[in-house]
């Protein structure tokens, strides 16, 4: 494998996310439809990377993004407070009073239970993260005068705007030149498309992008809605994809694209909502590597499960030695104990991810 990480003595942050944190506004064991109260969360895409890799890890991580300044920005600033990451980073917009200009972001998720499907309704138009653009980010002091070991960044937030892709653009390409290494989450969403462009728009910015990317994750379905790639003998809606069909898939995709030195993805088959099955596989330098299959697995609350993968994978990556095996099975550990606790965000411990990756299961502890 050919990933050099920067000597943590040389970068002040392990990691840094670009992108948006919105509001989760959880109804719990209910419906949002006849919801009379909710649980706060904060939670995005690339956010819940930074924050996994803080407080399960113990990783220096920062995020990048914007607010509107008003009770609710400070809010969503205090709960990534509580998370550990760095704000340092975190623009802030003047607020017009009603949010004409700039807003904050929501998100109202509902977990879902037995035959009925999580559901995620999404409130964030002309949100101040949308708005960020490439020039309002100092990236030649983040990542040449403080130095950072790692960028994450993803599909979710370069669909926001017409100027996201560009930010996208500016920090992946700031932080190749300071060698940074750089991972993007494919994360495709049809909602966050279908108003701009639909699936071709997807292509036609996540195929630019990717060309400045090193380690690549994402699932079936978005290898197939960002990238183009076509899953062999697969119904891609069905969540089946199994690690024989990745294989093939990622000869095409690592023969357009050799600068991934690292492509992974989860495996998920949706029994229920509450119930799937869960694995993960990876590819780096020509080896592949799939982590322990969880048939069966018990879900709380599906959201995160993919970014935590994807914290776990870094960490593994960054920190540990034993190459893609161990990374993968770091990342698919994290993501199953990220899904069985509520919010977008892990509260798993170290500790727990190497019990899960060595095997250990759900007896008691005292």
């Amino acid at each position: 494998m050919t990933l050099t990480p920067r000597p943590k003595e040389e970068c002040r942050y392990d990691l840094v996310s670009l992108g948006e944190v919105m509001l989760r506004l959880d109804p719990g064991a209910g419906r949002v439809r006849t919801a009379r109260s909710f649980q706060a969360w904060e939670g995005g895409g690339e956010y819940n990377v930074a924050r996994g890799l803080r407080r399960c890890f113990g990783l220096r991580t920062a995020i990048v993004t914007a607010f509107a300044d008003n009770e609710v920005g400070r809010l969503l600033e205090d709960l990534i407070l509580q998370g550990g990451v760095d704000t340092a980073f975190i623009r802030w917009v003047p607020y017009d009073g009603i949010g004409r200009a700039a807003r904050n972001g929501l998100n109202f998720t509902e977990r879902g239970f037995g035959v009925r499907g999580a559901v995620g309704t999404s409130d964030r138009g002309h949100t101040a993260a949308s708005q960020l653009r490439p020039d309002d980010v100092d990236w030649e002091h983040l990542f040449g005068t403080l130095g950072v070991r790692w960028l994450h960044t993803g599909g979710i937030y370069a669909a926001l705007s017409e100027t996201a892709p560009e930010t996208v653009e500016a920090a992946m390409t700031a932080a190749r030149r300071h060698g940074t290494i750089v991972s993007y989450d494919l994360n495709y969403r049809p909602s966050l498309w279908k108003a701009v462009g639909g699936q071709a728009r997807a292509q036609e910015v996540n195929r630019r992008l990717a060309g400045l990317v090193d380690v690549m994750i994402g699932n079936e379905e978005d290898f197939t809605a960002c990238l183009g790639f076509a899953v062999p003998d697969t119904d891609i809606h069905a969540g089946a994809l199994d690690a024989g069909n990745f294989k093939t898939m990622i000869k095409a995709v690592v023969e357009e694209y050799p600068n991934f030195k690292v492509v992974a993805t989860t495996l998920r088959a949706v029994r229920s909502a509450t119930v799937n099955d869960w694995g993960a596989v990876a590819w780096a330098g020509g080896d592949f590597a799939e982590a322990t299959h969880r048939p069966g697995l018990e879900i709380l609350d599906r959201v995160g499960g993919g970014d935590s993968f994807a914290s776990g994978l870094i960490f593994a990556l960054l920190e540990r030695d034993g190459g893609i095996a161990t990374a993968v099975e770091y990342g698919a550990a994290h993501g199953a104990l990220a899904m069985t606790t509520p919010g977008d965000t892990s509260m798993a411990s170290l500790a727990e991810v190497e019990s899960l990756v060595r095997g250990g299961g759900a007896r008691v502890q005292r």
